[in-house]
């Protein structure tokens, strides 16, 4: 078994979802559901099929988060798991839970616009994501001054009254 570290490259700000899932079904059922959760969403996303042909399999409502998506899909290379890109001014946040509901859907490893590798495992037969690093090591314990920033900025952005 070799232990490979793959960094996702995507633009800074760029928002993603990474998860895993079971069948080919699930490229479709994802992009039902993103649009159906939030009409007008800008995405794409790629799956990395584990059986069959083994192609990336994609589908999405924006050519540039398509493109991250496949392109970091085949970076990965790992069976089953699958990548969304959101684009600009859309957040994991309005999405997540919808995606988790989706049937085909067996875990999320992340979803962040965070600096993020992803390590995997590679072995004879295939690739597996064991986990991910995402953003950087904690630096110290939030002091008042630091609360106060954390409680006026999600006011700020709109995700508290």
């Amino acid at each position: 078994m070799q232990l490979i570290v793959q960094k996702i490259d995507k633009p800074e700000a760029v928002n993603f979802i990474l998860g895993q899932t079971h069948f080919i079904k699930s490229v479709e059922d994802i992009h039902e559901t993103l649009v159906a959760t939030v009409p007008g969403i800008q995405f794409g996303i790629a799956f990395c099929e584990a059986s069959g042909k083994c192609l990336v399999r994609w589908s999405g409502t924006d050519p540039a988060m398509i493109e991250l998506a496949q392109k970091n899909a085949q970076a990965i290379g790992a069976g089953h798991s699958f990548i969304i890109f959101l684009g600009d001014g859309y957040f994991p946040l309005n999405v997540l839970n919808a995606v988790k509901m989706v049937p085909e859907v067996c875990r999320i490893f992340c979803a962040t616009a965070n600096p993020t590798e992803v390590i995997l495992a590679e072995t004879e037969q295939g690739r597996s994501v064991l986990g991910v690093v995402d953003g950087f090591c904690a630096t110290g314990i939030e002091g008042d001054d630091d609360i106060q920033w954390r409680k006026n900025f999600l006011r700020q952005i709109g995700y508290k009254l």
